[in-house]
Parts: structure tokens; sequence; C-alpha cells
């Protein structure tokens, strides 16, 4: 696990603020949003992530049965809030085999979901697959919210991207197969509304994809 914040785009080092800059530089991608250190899942740590989220941290709720939230992550500083976040959750897959799932909100050129989709990015519009009917469609804080595929992602994994809130919602699936939970009426929660019900999440061992 890291100690220090990393660029949401590329993981490498960052600057912090400082004499000849007054925001988080990234060598190669210049001014970004730092992605903090990710610690064990833990209610607690998913707390932190919520107070200091100025954009949704979706969760499936309820979690699909024997799923468990695995990992949380956020790219922001204190003084400007957390500008992306990403959820993992891990489960028995729709086909069986484990399954897993990461779901992240970000504002407009930020490059964290485009991180885990393993496309150039930052944003996923250029490779949504914009010219067929959505490819799934999740109620999303309670919003019918239409998802496309992402063209160009590693074998690995289904990508599927749309807008939710005025922001990207990302949800990335491994196996690909796992992006048949989409199809379900598949319901995601903002937990910045969720209240006291978070303290009663199953948390399973941290999913190294929330770390990738």
């Amino acid at each position: 696990m890291r100690g220090e914040p990393s660029c949401p785009k590329c993981g490498g080092r960052v600057r912090a603020p400082g004499l000849f800059a007054d925001s988080w530089q990234c060598g190669v991608h210049g001014t970004v949003h730092p992605l903090q250190p990710v610690v064990p899942p833990s209610v607690e740590a998913l707390a932190v992530v919520v107070n200091r989220a100025e954009v949704p941290v979706w969760m499936p709720w309820p979690l699909p049965v024997g799923w468990l939230f695995t990992g949380v992550a956020c790219a922001g500083d204190d003084r400007s809030g957390g500008r992306a976040t990403a959820v993992a959750c891990s489960g028995p897959g729709p086909l069986g085999g484990p399954g897993e799932m990461l779901l992240i909100a970000e504002e407009l050129g930020v490059g964290l979901g485009a991180r885990y989709a393993g496309i150039a990015g930052p944003d996923p519009g250029p490779a949504m697959c914009l010219d067929k009917p959505p490819h799934a469609k999740v109620l999303a804080a309670g919003r019918p919210t239409p998802l496309w595929h992402v063209n160009g992602v590693p074998d690995d994994r289904a990508v599927f991207a749309g807008e939710a809130c005025g922001l990207w919602l990302w949800a990335v699936v491994w196996p690909a197969e796992s992006g048949l939970l989409l199809y379900d009426e598949f319901v995601l929660t903002d937990l910045r509304d969720a209240g006291a019900e978070t303290d009663l999440l199953p948390c399973g061992a941290l999913s190294p994809r929330v770390l990738s």
C-alpha cells in the first residue's frame, strides 16, 4: 500500500503545493487532484472519504448476495475536498467464480476512472459507444441512469460509463462477464445520503483492483 498521495491518472509521484505552484503537480500530467493513500477497507475508512467527498460515493445498495465492500479511494485534498471517489466491491460472479467491481464518480478531467478502466482518458467520452442504445441502465440516487460500453479496454474487464448527478459515473468489472450484474435493475446509493446504515456494511479484504 502506498503511503503518500499519487497522480490519479498514472499513479506517479506528485509534488505538494509550494513556492512555485499552489496546486498538486504530476511531472507528466501537470496539475492534478492527488489520489490519497488507500487503506484497508473499514466503515471508518469509508466514513473519512464520505465526509470529504464533493462527488457521490456510489455503492450498490443493497449489495448483491454474498458481496462485500473491499476498498475505497479518493482523489483530492483537504482544501479541495474529494473530486473523485472509487468504491470496490467483491463477491460471487453471476456466471460463477469471483467477481469484482469498481464504481467511480468524478469531475471532468480528473482521470481516475480512465486509469482503472485501462484507457488513456482522462474522460470516457471518446471511447463510449454512443451510436448504440445504452448497454445497461442502473438506478443511481433514485434516477434511471443509462450506461454505455467503453471501447479499447483490456480484455480482462468490462467498462461502462455514463452521467449521474452531473458527473461521470464509471463501472469497471472483472471478469467482463460480471457486467451482467448491471443489466438487472442495479441500484446505486450515494453513501453521503445513506446515514447510519453504513455501520452494518460487510467488509472484506482489500481488493488489489483499487491499488492498480
